[in-house]
């Protein structure tokens, strides 16, 4: 989601097959052909699952009138966030797996890219707006019905989705208005901005600098809001005399927790893991990390601990085998 952007310090010598990149080729994970097959049946299996997982969590949340919350619906649209975002890498690299020549077009790769680091840069954006509001229902429980309203909640969910979805259009253009020499293999399984800059002819200090800026800013704007927020949440909580309120209230917020964990764990790795230019192996297993297996736990993390969601997934696979009987 988030990378340090790799060195673009070497210069290809000819110069005069500018622009003649028409598409990349995807090394993925190289390896012998059985190899690739059984990762495709492992990525392929987890890829249907994450889909379930968050797709159930949208449809409990739809179909259950109570948990038509602020809590939930933020909830629903970070599961379509997870939908979205998985939906920009696996597919291709399923694809990749199977193919003998592992090439995408510049156009398919640039497109991944911009949607891949856009829904990466929403996720924190919903994180911190769940964050706050945990905050408000648990420090400010006799205003969060008149504060957190659902027009209010729809509100705040679209400004994240069009901030996110905002950050990274020009840097792209501009990206994608360098000259290209080749060669044009990239060493990754995603369309990722360090190996696509170190194909390019000229080094652009401008476009290098604003694919740095923007995530950073996203990660310390939102990493101290959200520290800020289960701060005071914990304060409040402590206070709280009963000992099932206290219990309640912790587990909701532990699961909260344990995500903007995986997130921001897997984020801080990406930052501080040294590269020489090249995409190192740690990287590549990071990357697959969260833009992966975290869409895959996340339903889990939520529910798990989550008396009403579980109790809402469990009417959605009734509901899911009563259907066919009918």
């Amino acid at each position: 989601m988030f990378h340090s952007v790799l060195s673009t310090d070497s210069v290809p010598l000819n110069m005069s097959g500018r622009n003649r990149v028409t598409e990349f080729i995807l090394l993925s994970f190289p390896c012998p052909r059985e190899m690739q097959i059984l990762l495709f049946g492992v990525f392929f299996l987890t890829y249907i699952l994450t889909l379930m997982g968050n797709g159930s969590i949208i449809w409990a949340v739809r179909l259950d009138h109570q948990l038509h919350t602020p809590m939930y619906i933020l909830l629903a649209h970070f599961s379509f966030l997870e939908i979205c975002y998985v939906n920009t890498t696996v597919p291709n690299m399923l694809a990749n797996f199977l193919s003998e020549t592992k090439t995408i077009s510049f156009t398919a790769c640039f497109l991944q890219f911009y949607f891949f680091f856009s829904t990466g840069i929403t996720e924190p954006f919903f994180l911190s707006l769940m964050a706050f509001d945990r905050y408000l229902a648990i420090c400010q429980p006799l205003h969060y019905p008149t504060i957190m309203t659902g027009h209010f909640c729809i509100k705040l969910v679209l400004f994240c989705w069009v901030t996110g979805f905002l950050c990274f259009p020009l840097p792209i253009y501009f990206m994608t208005q360098l000259p290209f020499c080749g060669p044009n293999v990239i060493d990754h399984f995603i369309c990722d901005p360090g190996p696509l800059l170190a194909l390019t002819c000229i080094h652009s200090a401008k476009v290098e600098l604003s694919f740095s800026i923007i995530p950073s800013l996203a990660i310390f704007l939102t990493f101290p809001f959200i520290l800020g927020s289960y701060t005071l949440v914990f304060r409040a909580v402590l206070r709280v005399p009963s000992a099932a309120g206290r219990k309640k209230a912790f587990s909701t917020c532990g699961s909260h927790l344990t995500v903007v964990s995986l997130f921001f764990g897997t984020v801080l790795v990406m930052y501080i893991t040294p590269t020489s230019g090249h995409i190192t192996t740690t990287q590549k297993i990071v990357t697959l990390f969260y833009s992966v297996f975290t869409p895959l736990v996340n339903p889990l993390i939520y529910s798990l601990r989550n008396k009403e969601m579980k109790t809402a997934l469990r009417k959605v696979w009734l509901t899911m085998k009563i259907l066919p009987n009918k």
